[in-house]
């Protein structure tokens, strides 16, 4: 395990020498399906995100803006008025995939609640059901990719997946497409759920940090930057080492396994002062929760936006609000975190 922050910036930029070949997953169960571009290295890689880049670009995103604050308001309306709500089930887990699917990649409303439960057993789940339940979500995607193939073009990503890229000089296998996927609509869902429930929950938690921030809207970023960095959902994907090497003194041989503990260098108090504080005036926001090098979270500017609109348009409909007596937030924690409810109440109107 890399826990400091130097050391997991240099190991996930060395990728020659940390090699994602062998897959984001430690100790990955037999069948575990491979997601493409996070489970391999330039120069496949960098030919998969020029595909899937375009459309998670902070100018794409950017222009997604009004649509999601919609999206965002429309939910909070249905809450609002209730003075209470579990805000994963009611909220967090449903803004992410109804972004993804309605405007970036586009699979029929009607799936969803299917595929957000198939993605939320692989992610969380009991380990003997994980496999069953991802496949299904890549036989879901297989059927999906195949029916566009037979349509003409769309003029969205799913257009790109299913032209593919070059592999060793021919056009990539038809299963490394749904592996692209794979990874579009795994990273598109689990993680973010977790953040813009993890940006509520502090606030939940901390009333002078929410008063504050309803005193000096204009640190809603910094928010954002302090609730990634403190509750950072993808904890420690995995690597492979390559070649005889050394980290902080620690020899490495070739094959040997090593996670690289985003969450914990996002806390090393080498790298930023003070580092366990929320702190919504912090000058020296140094973190990787998003990631570091070439696997660089590919949809880092809709997470950010997603949380930055929770978080101003719950604050607008309900200043003042608390964990419900006697709930604490339930966790699963491994390589991914997920907050799995979070029971608020606020002064019915």
């Amino acid at each position: 395990m890399i826990n400091r922050y130097k050391d997991v910036r240099a190991c996930a930029l060395d990728w020659r020498t940390f090699s994602s070949e062998g897959g984001w997953m430690l100790n990955a169960p037999d069948g575990n399906v491979t997601i493409l571009p996070e489970d391999c290295d330039p120069p496949y890689h960098d030919k998969w995100r020029q595909v899937l880049n375009p459309p998670f670009s902070k100018p794409s995103i950017a222009k997604l803006t009004d649509y999601v604050r919609e999206k965002a308001a429309t939910l909070l309306d249905s809450i609002a008025t209730k003075g209470e709500c579990e805000f994963v089930a009611e909220f967090a887990a449903k803004l992410p995939g109804i972004i993804l699917f309605e405007r970036i990649f586009p699979v029929p409303l009607e799936d969803l609640p299917q595929l957000f439960d198939d993605i939320d057993v692989y992610s969380f789940g009991p380990l003997e059901e994980r496999v069953a339940a991802f496949e299904r979500v890549q036989s879901y995607l297989e059927d999906f990719l195949r029916s566009r193939h037979a349509s003409p073009p769309q003029g969205d990503i799913v257009d790109g997946i299913v032209a593919g890229v070059e592999k060793d000089g021919e056009t990539c296998p038809w299963e490394d497409r749904v592996y692209a996927a794979l990874d579009v609509v795994f990273g598109g869902l689990a993680t973010t759920t977790h953040a813009v429930a993890a940006s509520i929950f502090h606030l939940a938690t901390h009333p002078d940090i929410r008063k504050d921030l309803l005193d000096n809207p204009h640190l809603v970023d910094n928010a954002v930057a302090e609730t990634v960095r403190l509750y950072a959902p993808v904890v420690a994907p995995a690597r492979t080492v390559t070649k005889s090497v050394e980290i902080a003194g620690v020899p490495f041989e070739p094959g040997d396994r090593i996670a690289l503990n985003l969450a914990a260098a996002s806390r090393d108090p080498d790298a930023c002062t003070n580092p366990s504080k929320f702190d919504l005036r912090r000058d020296d926001v140094v973190h990787t929760a998003f990631g570091v090098g070439p696997h660089r979270c590919l949809g880092e500017h809709l997470a950010r936006l997603e949380i930055k609109v929770t978080i101003e348009e719950f604050l607008k409909r309900i200043p003042d609000f608390s964990l419900k007596p006697g709930t604490w937030p339930g966790h699963t924690s491994e390589q991914m975190r997920s907050m799995r409810d979070l029971h608020l109440v606020w002064p019915s109107r």
